[in-house]
């Protein structure tokens, strides 16, 4: 549902994408106000997660200021200034450790001191991207907006399966005064797969059946396939027993896809087979692969957000299919920044109606995405 304004301050109504309303709340330095959430729930309000996320903003922000109805049903945050620097957060268990470092990532550069965040929690989440996926996919798309790699890194110290986690990562993220605008439309072919499956708590053979699965399905379309077993043990295996494991293809161009895949929760009574898991991974990263693009499609929302807060100049950049998240981070940044996104489907070979049907090839619908740069500005950040 749209946004209505009153005094210049954002009215949301519903829990409903929560954490993009806060994040470009705080970007922006809008103000914002978001009703009814949860309120016909048995359990309204704030989730734990949620009330977590303010906690952490709070924290890399300077005079924030948030204000919760007695249910937790209403809330009005007013965003204070990016401060970043050193900062400790215990993730709530709820959801993973990358439902919180995406929010960091999307706020890093645009901080006073250079970030230096240590999270605990779940690693690997069903509802979140992993920080292996984080660290592998979206990384890389930074750096092709802040060009040199002066500090940015992310560092698995444990991992953590749910419900209880133990994990713990150490993300670094320069600052920028602001980002280069970006034309990226190639992504060429994956010439190689790398992968990593990880063991906690159970018994390391569980780590070597995933890894011959994946492999089958994997080697039958290209030689170069290398996947890593980490077996954590003793205190870096977290508190819950639980594997998983992540693909990642890398092409000539630079661009990576990631998939992942992960065993039940220990406590549903759900059995999870390796060789199921692995199998599942490599269909994932196939199908990944397939919606092409020159970004994940997990990571077409933070690319969306560089590009529209770039320097005055146009971003073009090719994607696959929009996911509904994305198209629901757009109509969001048009709201708090007034950014409009052109969006043009591109026909590919494929479409042309010569070749028979029996012969088609159904490829994967690509959009090429334009915008003018707002030239968003670090303030805090003094040119040298």
């Amino acid at each position: 549902m749209p946004a209505t304004i009153h005094n210049d301050v954002l009215i949301y109504k519903g829990s409903n994408l929560f954490r993009q309303r806060l994040l470009l709340s705080t970007l922006s330095g809008r103000a914002i106000k978001i009703e009814e959430i949860r309120s016909s729930h048995d359990d309204p309000g704030l989730k734990e997660y949620e009330v977590n996320l303010i906690r952490l903003l709070d924290k890399i922000t300077n005079g924030s200021r948030v204000e919760l109805s007695e249910t937790g049903t209403s809330m009005y945050y007013q965003p204070g200034i990016l401060i970043g620097g050193q900062v400790s957060h215990s993730c709530c268990t709820q959801r993973g450790i990358g439902y919180y470092l995406e929010v960091l990532l999307a706020l890093g550069p645009f901080c006073k001191e250079p970030l230096n965040a240590v999270l605990q929690g779940v690693t690997h989440h069903d509802l979140d991207v992993s920080v292996d996926k984080v660290k592998t996919a979206a990384l890389p798309i930074l750096l092709k907006f802040i060009l040199v790699d002066d500090g940015l890194d992310l560092k698995v110290v444990r991992r953590g399966a749910p419900p209880q986690g133990g994990g713990e990562i150490v993300f670094k993220c320069p600052v920028r005064r602001h980002l280069r605008p970006l034309q990226w439309a190639t992504w060429g072919l994956v010439k190689r797969i790398r992968g990593v499956v990880y063991a906690l708590r159970v018994s390391p053979t569980m780590a070597n059946r995933v890894v011959e699965a994946a492999k089958g399905v994997m080697l039958k379309f290209l030689p170069d396939v290398y996947i890593n077993t980490d077996q954590c043990r003793g205190p870096n295996a977290g508190k819950s027993p639980g594997f998983g494991i992540s693909l990642i293809a890398e092409t000539n161009e630079k661009t990576f896809y990631c998939a992942e895949a992960k065993s039940a929760e220990a406590g549903t009574g759900e059995i999870s087979l390796p060789e199921d898991l692995g199998r599942e991974c490599a269909m994932k990263l196939l199908d990944e692969i397939h919606r092409a693009g020159t970004v994940d499609s997990a990571f077409q929302w933070i690319l969306a957000l560089w590009m529209a807060l770039g320097q005055k100049d146009v971003s073009e950049c090719v994607v696959g299919p929009l996911s509904d998240y994305t198209i629901k981070f757009l109509q969001h940044l048009k709201e708090f920044f007034g950014v409009m996104f052109k969006l043009e489907v591109l026909r590919t070979e494929d479409d042309d109606d010569s070749s028979d049907d029996e012969e088609k090839v159904i490829t994967a619908q690509k959009i090429k995405m334009t915008c003018v740069g707002i030239g968003y500005v670090n303030i805090s950040k003094r040119t040298h």
